[in-house]
Parts: structure tokens; C-alpha cells; sequence
């Protein structure tokens, strides 16, 4: 028994948050030995002790045996700081689950739907002898069924995600088939239906389809053959592992975990050798087997940045050699202007993080800092415990499978805003810069030419909608995650508003930066949410918007505007914002707040220095979309 399994026997219901730290560097076996050591726990005696732990209630149906899963998701989702409580349904109930809308399983309401599909799903409703013919109509049968239950799903689960999974295609059954030609149509036909299950999330958006290619392509074994017969258990305990990992990385995302800035070590990390000894011409950035290696991990990161990931540079060098070198050295593949900001300088590294988080207006929780030094890591760890520290060994041609085993900026959907983020937070830069010129802030920000628009959110941007309920934390007044099912029904509810906030500047346009959740009841207008980018937060865009919205309520007959704040350990910062526009609180306690306003109040008056457009109804062409 490994000292962290004897460490986590001893972990009582009210030592919970601790465990994350314990499994934070468990992997494999280990993590499944820890997952099933913490299964032993309480769910709600741990919840009673610590009320704010993130605490999905996670369906799992199926057509095997699917015991062995429960351990491999305890561990994976309390590797981030999440509580799993699993429902494990009867074997092979997943048509009974799934397509009676009064099932045990929708009672129950989970806020995710595991539905592990397995080859003998197919192979067990074959005839004896069987052709491709039949496979192929098995596969259809099969794949119209399931696409039949997210249809169920969607109508009756609202607000949860459906996750199914590819089939594996098992050479047991490749292999009875003689002929070659035959072999082949069987594996275009069992990929073909693999293919339906995949766009699957293209009309459902609800939906979420695990691919387990790419996690067989790394040599997991589909199957133990005496499992599978013996137990029913037609995916291997590896599958099952590799599997739930991609669920903690869904249920962290769901919870608002997703990170948004890969801050990265130089020397050892981004190329080989020390820039101080070596120089620019002696480091290792392409040619060479080591230095090819080092080119793959900055490809890779180039990637990730190319998709809204912000990357900082968290060296400790001199400054003036790095940036030349990353201005000037001919066979990089990442350049200065790929990162947000360089931090070049002989202070700890983690002085360095909470300085760029800072800047950013980030919170240290939404970074993933790469090193390849023990000790920078370690410290790291230990004074920013809210950072995920990845410490890359001396083989760097395994940097990349260590960076992206682990999911951490996963999304449901790239939107445009995604893409555009490192070049808008590059003009936060120039915005700062710019207030250093002004002696006072109010100075700068009337300087600064804000202007705001809110309106209807056309259909084309609910992706965005909900991945800011899911990545907004700091001003996030009620930190409701929404999916993207969750935000259609949003938009298509009569009674509802789904507002967006978009702004600009004299430096850029910053997109669509906020969103405002609104329901009409009677003869009240309730916020339901109201929540900000933290690039724009605090230059007086919130209170602009607030003022337009209470304007809006009052000008068509609302008797009173009601509003809720929950808080969170990042969104204290705003437990007063209602209070200070004028709003009474008429219930408060350590974890809520509800408030009231049955009258404009002088504080919710336009902020002078920006230019607001507000519309609260609907044009034709967006009821159209």
C-alpha cells in the first residue's frame, strides 16, 4: 500500500480539501487504488462539512459491466478539487434509462449522464453465421436508438450532458470475417457509425461523444478477454481509466475550472540549455533530435495559443537577451508576439505568476505553469496552491504528451472571441501603458472612449453565452454554469432575456465581454445573472449596464427589480455591487444575499464616461436565427 493510499485511509468527511493536494501527482493504478479508498466516503457528510465543494451527481448506464468505473472517477475528479457522487445504474439498463422520460435515472436528476457504450453492444445482437450485412444493420439499429435517447435526454434533462463514446472495433470480431475485402467494409461501416455518434454533437448540443481512437492509439488494451467473458466487462479497466480522465476534465470545465493562461519556464522547457551559459546560438530549438523535440512542445503551444490560451513566458534570466532572442533567434517557432507577456527577471517565479495574474486580472487558479526544475515547481506549488504546476522532466520529446495529458483548456466549443483573446489581451497591454500616462483614473477612463452595447443575443453566439458562465468567476454574481443547452432553452423561453455586453475602446474591440440573464414574473423583472469579463471589469461597464437594465425594468411597468448574489471563494469582491447601486438587501447570510429595488435610485444613473447602447427587444431577423 503506497504512503498516499494510507494517507487518504485516514481522511475523514471534514478533511476533504485536503484530498486534492494528496492525488494532485497520482496517475494510473495509483489513482485508481486512491479513487477507491476516497469511494468509501460520504458525499453528503463531506458536502455537510464543506457546503461549497463542487459536487456533480454523475449517471452511469450502459450495456456492460461498469463497477470498475466508480473508483477511476473518484480519483480523477478529486484530482480537481471536485466531489464525485456517482449513480451506477442495473446492468445493461441504458434503452430504459435513457428513453422513458420517467426513469429512475432522470428522477435522480444528474448534472452528467455517462452512457458507455461497448463493441459486444453489437456483437451480441449478431446471428450465427453473421455477414457485414448484418453488423452493418446492427450498427444502424443501434446508432438510430441512441440518437433516438438524446432526443429524450434533451427534452427531459435540461441543464445536463449526455456523454457517450465510440466503439472500439475488436480484432476478435475482424477476424472471423476470411476475406480481406470483407475485413475492410466492416471496418468502414463500424467507423461509419462511429462518425454518426461524433457530429452527434453537431445537432445536439446537449451531447458531448468521448472518442477512445486516440486513447487505444497509445496502447491501452480495448479489452481483457476474461472480463469480458467472465464479468460482462467489455472495456478494459485502462479504457475505463483513460475514460474517466476525460470526464474529470469535462466536470472541471463544467464546474468553472477551465485554466486560461500556460505560463511557461525558457531554459530546459521551451528550448534546451541555459540562455545565460549557452546564448542564443547555443540552445536547442530545431535541428538535432533534442532540438526537434523542443520544436514539437513550441508547436504545440503555438496551438494552444492560436486558440484563445494565453501564454507568458516566467523565466528567470536577464531580460534584454530573452527578448532578443525571442525577437531575433531564426529557428523558433514561438515569438515574443505569441505570448501575452514576458517575464524575464531574477525574482521567484511565483512572485512573478501572482504579478502577471494581477496584470491580467486573472485569479492564480486560471494558470498552468510548466517547469522543468523540481524546486521551481515545488515552490510554486506550495505558495500558489490555486496553480496547476506540471514539471516536465530532462526527456523532451515527452514535454507535449505531459502538457496536454490533462485537458486543462478543454471547451465545448472554440468561439470567435476564443481566437481573438491573446491579441485582446495584448491591447490590455496598450491600455495599460496608456494609464500610466494620467494622474487619475477618471482621467484615463474618459480618455479611453468606452462604448457599450446591450442587446439580444443572436442565436449564432450561445456557445459564448454559456462558455462565460462556465469560465467567469470573479464578476459572476451568481456563478451558475449554463451549457449550451441550457442557454438555447434561455434564448427560445418567452419570458426570459439573454442579454450580451459588448464593448470597445480606442484600443480595439473587446468583443462580446458580458452577458445579463433576465425573467419577467408578473409584475417583476428578476436578474437571474450578471456577469463580466475580468478584461473589462472595473472600469464602469457593470454599473452602465446595471443602470440601463433597471431603466429598462421601471420604463415598461415592472413594480420592482429582484437580483441574487451566491458567494464563491473568487466573486467576493462584488458581494456589495447591488447593495452599492442602491439596491435593499431583504436577505443575507455567509453563502447568499437576495436584494430588492422598487424604485430608480439616483445611484443608477449613466456613467458619464461611456457611451451606452441598450435594446431589449428582439429584431425580426434575430427571431429568425
Amino acid at each position: 500500500m503506497s504512503e498516499t493510499t494510507a494517507d487518504l485511509r485516514e481522511i475523514a468527511a471534514e478533511d476533504y480539501p485536503a484530498v486534492r493536494g494528496l492525488v494532485a501527482g497520482l496517475e494510473g493504478d495509483a489513482l485508481v487504488r486512491a479513487g477507491r479508498v476516497l469511494a468509501r466516503l460520504d458525499p453528503e457528510k463531506v458536502l455537510a462539512s464543506h457546503p461549497g465543494t463542487p459536487a456533480p451527481l454523475i449517471a452511469v448506464t450502459g450495456h456492460g459491466t461498469l463497477s470498475a468505473l466508480i473508483p477511476a472517477l473518484t480519483g480523477e475528479l478529486a484530482r480537481h478539487g471536485l466531489l464525485a457522487r456517482v449513480r451506477l445504474s442495473d446492468f445493461d439498463s441504458w434503452v430504459f434509462d435513457l428513453v422513458d422520460p420517467g426513469s429512475e435515472l432522470y428522477a435522480a436528476a444528474p448534472s452528467l449522464v455517462l452512457c458507455v457504450l461497448d463493441p459486444a453492444l453489437v456483437a451480441d445482437e449478431l446471428p450465427l453465421p453473421w455477414r457485414v450485412e448484418d453488423v452493418e444493420r446492427v450498427l444502424d439499429e443501434k446508432t438510430t436508438l441512441i440518437e433516438r435517447a438524446a432526443g429524450v435526454f434533451a427534452a427531459t434533462a435540461r441543464g445536463a450532458t449526455l456523454v457517450l463514446n465510440t466503439l472500439p472495433l475488436p480484432r476478435t470480431l475482424t477476424a472471423q470475417l476470411v476475406g480481406l475485402g470483407s475485413r475492410a467494409r466492416l471496418g468502414a461501416v463500424w467507423r461509419e457509425a462511429n462518425a454518426r455518434l461524433l457530429r452527434l454533437v453537431e445537432t445536439r448540443p446537449e451531447v458531448v461523444t468521448v472518442d477512445l481512437d486516440p486513447l487505444l492509439a497509445e496502447g491501452v488494451a480495448a479489452q481483457d478477454v476474461r472480463q469480458s467473458v467472465y464479468a460482462k466487462a467489455h472495456l478494459s479497466d485502462g479504457v475505463l481509466a483513460g475514460y474517466a480522465r476525460e470526464i474529470g476534465h469535462l466536470a472541471r470545465q463544467a464546474a468553472g475550472g477551465a485554466k486560461k493562461v500556460l505560463a511557461l519556464d525558457l531554459d530546459d522547457t521551451v528550448w534546451g540549455g541555459v540562455l545565460g551559459e549557452a546564448g542564443p546560438e547555443g540552445i536547442e530549438v530545431a535541428g538535432g533530435y533534442r532540438g526537434e523535440a523542443f520544436r514539437r512542445f513550441q508547436a504545440v503551444a503555438k496551438q494552444l495559443g492560436s486558440q484563445g490560451v494565453l501564454l507568458a513566458a516566467v523565466s528567470k534570466n536577464d531580460r534584454e537577451p530573452v527578448l532578443k532572442t525571442l525577437h531575433d533567434h531564426p529557428e523558433l517557432t514561438l515569438r515574443a508576439d505569441d505570448f501575452v507577456q514576458i517575464r524575464a527577471n531574477w525574482r521567484p517565479k511565483h512572485e512573478n505568476i501572482a504579478e502577471l495574474a494581477a496584470d491580467l486580472n486573472l485569479g492564480t487558479d486560471s494558470f498552468v505553469f510548466v517547469d522543468d526544475s523540481p524546486f521551481e515547481c515545488g515552490l510554486v506549488r506550495r505558495e500558489l496552491p490555486g496553480v496547476s504546476v506540471l514539471q516536465v522532466g530532462r526527456e523532451p520529446a515527452l514535454h507535449v504528451e505531459r502538457l496536454l495529458r490533462d485537458g486543462w483548456f478543454d471547451v465545448r466549443a472554440v468561439t470567435a472571441e476564443d481566437r481573438a483573446r491573446p491579441a485582446r489581451y495584448r491591447e490590455e497591454q496598450a491600455r495599460q501603458d496608456f494609464l500610466q500616462t494620467f494622474e487619475s483614473l477618471d482621467g484615463y477612463l474618459r480618455e479611453l472612449a468606452i462604448s457599450v452595447t446591450l442587446a439580444p443575443v443572436d442565436a449564432g453566439r450561445l456557445d459564448r453565452v454559456s462558455q462565460l458562465t462556465l469560465r467567469t468567476n470573479q464578476f459572476n454574481l451568481t456563478t451558475i454554469r449554463l451549457q449550451p443547452a441550457e442557454v438555447r432553452a434561455l434564448h427560445d423561453d418567452p419570458a426570459a432575456q439573454v442579454l450580451a455586453i459588448e464593448s470597445a475602446d480606442r484600443f480595439g474591440d473587446n468583443g462580446l465581454v458580458g452577458v445579463v440573464l433576465l425573467r419577467r414574473e408578473a409584475g417583476v423583472l428578476r436578474i437571474e445573472n450578471f456577469l463580466l469579463s475580468c478584461r473589462v471589469f472595473s472600469r464602469g461597464i457593470e454599473q452602465a449596464v446595471l443602470g440601463a437594465v433597471v431603466e429598462h425594468a421601471f420604463a415598461s411597468g415592472a413594480a420592482e427589480v429582484r437580483a441574487a448574489y451566491t458567494r464563491t471563494p473568487r466573486n467576493g469582491k462584488v458581494a456589495d455591487f447591488y447593495a452599492r447601486a442602491g439596491f435593499e438587501t431583504v436577505r443575507e447570510d455567509a453563502e447568499s444575499a437576495d436584494f430588492r429595488l422598487v424604485s430608480r435610485p439616483a445611484a443608477a444613473a449613466a456613467v458619464d464616461h461611456i457611451r451606452l447602447t441598450a435594446r431589449f427587444e428582439r429584431t425580426p431577423s434575430e427571431d429568425r436565427r
